[in-house]
């Protein structure tokens, strides 16, 4: 992990103590990966299903079971980490990608197709599924979305979900 990536997860550790909400966290993710905050996907496991924290626009858009075929359920399921760069080729449920996700996504059109994703649980001290982190790159193709990922990012994104499972939303008794 270089530096620059280090010193942002101590920064997101350092939010913990704060008690962040999950917008505040994915903001800072965005950040971390250099992505644009609607290319981050926090999702929370409740009575066996996976319900989206953040982007806003997803909050309501409905749930995953555990048992789907979506890319947040594998990983829940198998407790597994995913690095795709090329995941438009992958078969996923791209419902979520046509949902507008309720945050300012800058300039040009909303709702891109996701070209490159890495996923990794949120797992509690006793590795028990609190719920799944994701951060895409999103683009019309592959070039467009943004350098591929790295085993670093993934290592990363690991720490990361670590320092989520600590914070209070992710609990199985918040809200």
């Amino acid at each position: 992990m270089d530096s620059a990536a280090a010193a942002e997860i101590s920064r997101l550790t350092r939010l913990g103590s704060q008690n962040p909400s999950p917008d505040r966290v994915c903001a800072e993710l965005a950040k971390v990966f250099a992505v644009k905050t609607d290319e981050v996907g926090l999702l929370k496991l409740e009575n066996g299903l996976l319900r989206f924290l953040f982007p806003p626009g997803l909050k309501t858009a409905g749930t995953i079971p555990l048992n789907g075929t979506a890319v947040a359920a594998r990983t829940a399921a198998t407790k597994s980490t995913l690095l795709s760069n090329t995941f438009a080729r992958v078969k996923h449920v791209r419902f979520f990608e046509d949902v507008k996700p309720g945050v300012d996504t800058g300039d040009g059109p909303e709702r891109l197709p996701i070209q490159k994703l890495i996923s990794a649980p949120v797992l509690d001290g006793d590795a028990a599924v609190l719920g799944v982190i994701q951060i895409s790159r999103k683009g019309l193709d592959p070039a467009a979305a943004g350098p591929d990922f790295s085993s670093e990012d993934l290592k990363l994104l690991e720490h990361a979900a670590m320092v989520i499972a600590t914070l209070e939303f992710m609990q199985p008794d918040s809200a």
